[in-house]
């Protein structure tokens, strides 16, 4: 410690470069500092620092840590605790560029594996990003003396006090996780996709805002579907739960019907104590299916559900550099069922009408031979039947899916009640009596080219940069995620990056026979999970959140320079 402040007294006003003496291990009386990696300039890219906390500065009960679920929540817990001290004790930016910042993983909503913090043994490992201070581009060793002695201290201390002073805020926190795991793997044995606790808080603080709305309406459970599922730590717990099969959501408009699928697409992730959603629970496999036009699109068989194109041009590995609403959502389900999605959640509001329902009048004007276009509405039991996979759509504009549907929940001022009685009463046949449809079946396997992965950019260094949830450069590429919804963070997008760079190493140096692209990420995914977030970097990050397959998926789906072999 004492030889870290001589080193910043002797470089004070000198090049900003200077700094980069600061790389190494030094020790304080509470915790160890390493400094990876120093800036070269005050613009770039932060520092990045860890601390390493030994178990008996800090002595965490081993039932904290006894298994990985409890581990990442402790984790999460801890990463949180660090962010609002940071944000707290951490004055903030002083100087040029980003000066006197410190930076910690963004947390949301959801309690994410992450590399952020790390717990081993009792021991804890943090990562951080300082802006080290500069006037100009010249050292501020007083500045920087402050933020290293004074702040980053102070930091450790109070976000270190949870685990100190008493263990009711952290052991909460672990259960709750534990308690929403434990519901989630009993859906599949009730035949459920989704189960949505009473008294759950739906409604979100706005449409940026994922904090839940105060005095919003608790959900309550209709008795002709409520079900008993058990916890570990709050015992029998009652809720709604949607079986598999067809299950439409219907009401008004702003009656709560996209806010009750919203919490079903993010019910594949747990959430933290407080945030209403905490006993929301969906089939890990759910994806969100909505249109997106002008997507890229490569090698993709969409003839189950658009076939006979003028040009007689071919669907059954269909390619576009500019999809339009009907072939991206066609596209965006055989891409889902692929992957090994067993629940579909769709919205009427984000899908192309002409996919989702052709009525009379126009079956009547337009000949079947004219349309290419096959309705979801006439495949959507196909899906369930071929395919065992289950469809929850909201549905307000069109009583058609009435005869498909197997059950039926009207949201009410955000109250829910089944109708299913009353819709099959109003239901009609829908579905020509001699249709006849291509199976739905994915039986194509897509293996790609590697180089059209390749991560360099302009013949340098690889590039990978996460930009706000919604946009990946990678490469060459920058590829619009916009309507990937079950995105939930910037880490995850990051990971993502790094995985398909991953991927473009490990097709280049395999001779071997061409691997498909959804068994070669499931076998990389997977590699990383075992084996952690660190394996993905070429150096210490912690800014990672490990991702979905789905959403790994349908990044290099959307690759415009993709090709197949």
């Amino acid at each position: 410690m004492e030889q870290l402040r001589q080193q910043l007294e002797m470089i004070d006003q000198r090049g900003y470069k200077a700094y980069k003496t600061l790389e190494g291990d030094f020790q304080f009386p509470d915790y160890l500092l390493r400094i990876d990696h120093v800036q070269g300039d005050p613009f770039a890219d932060p520092s990045r620092c860890r601390l390493f906390i030994n178990s008996d500065t800090v002595k965490i009960p081993d039932s904290l840590f006894s298994n990985r679920c409890r581990t990442v929540a402790l984790e999460d817990f801890i990463g949180r605790s660090f962010a609002r001290a940071i944000h707290s004790k951490v004055k903030g930016k002083r100087g040029s560029g980003r000066s006197g910042e410190v930076t910690i993983a963004s947390y949301g909503q959801e309690v994410l594996e992450r590399n952020a913090v790390l717990v081993c043994d009792g021991n804890i490992e943090v990562r951080i990003q300082i802006s080290l201070p500069a006037d100009g581009r010249s050292v501020n060793a007083q500045q920087a003396l402050v933020m290293l002695f004074d702040e980053i201290p102070l930091v450790v201390t109070t976000a270190l006090a949870p685990l100190q002073q008493g263990l009711t805020q952290v052991e909460k926190h672990i259960n709750s996780v534990e308690d929403q795991q434990a519901l989630r793997s009993q859906l599949f044995a009730h035949g459920l996709s989704a189960f949505i606790a009473d008294g759950a808080i739906l409604p979100r603080l706005s449409g940026i805002d994922e904090r839940p709305l105060p005095d919003a309406v608790p959900f309550q459970t209709p008795p002709s579907l409520a079900i008993e599922l058990q916890t570990p730590h709050l015992g029998s717990v009652r809720g709604l739960g949607i079986p598999h099969g067809v299950t439409l959501i219907v009401g008004g408009g702003f009656h709560g019907k996209s806010t009750l699928l919203h919490a079903i697409e993010r019910g594949v992730y747990d959430h933290l104590p407080g945030d209403g959603r905490e006993q929301v629970v969906s089939d890990p496999t759910a994806v969100k299916i909505r249109a997106e036009d002008r997507r890229a699109i490569t090698g993709i068989d969409i003839s189950p559900f658009i076939n006979n194109l003028p040009q007689q041009r071919d669907t059954h590995q269909f390619s576009t550099q500019d999809a339009s609403g009907s072939t991206s959502q066609a596209a965006n389900i055989m891409e889902a069922l692929a992957a090994g999605s067993k629940t579909l959640l769709i919205d009427e509001d984000t899908s192309a009408t002409n996919f989702m329902i052709r009525d009379e009048r126009m079956q009547a004007l337009v000949s079947k031979e004219c349309e290419p276009i096959t309705p979801l509405l006439h495949r959507i039991h196909d899906l369930h039947q071929q395919c065992a996979t289950s469809v929850i759509m909201v549905m307000g504009g069109s009583g058609d899916y009435f005869g498909v549907a197997d059950r039926v929940i009207m949201m009410n001022n955000y109250i829910a009640g089944d109708v299913t009685i009353d819709a099959h009463q109003l239901a009609h046949d829908v579905i020509p009596k001699d249709a006849q449809f291509p199976s739905l079946q994915v039986n194509n396997p897509r293996h790609l080219l590697a180089q059209s992965i390749n991560p360099r950019y302009r013949n340098k260094r690889e590039r990978v940069q996460a930009i706000d949830r919604r946009l990946l450069r990678y490469g060459p590429n920058e590829i619009d995620l916009s309507a990937i919804e079950q995105l939930a963070d910037n880490g995850q997008l990051t990971a993502i990056g790094y995985l398909i760079s991953h991927l473009y190493k490990r097709l280049s140096n395999d001779s071997e026979q061409p691997v498909d692209i959804i068994e070669a990420l499931s076998a990389l995914l997977q590699d990383v999970e075992n084996r952690g977030l660190d394996t993905l970097p070429p150096f210490i990050s912690g800014t990672l959140a490990m991702p979905r397959l789905f959403e790994l998926a349908a990044t290099i789906n959307r690759l415009r320079t993709l090709k197949l072999i």
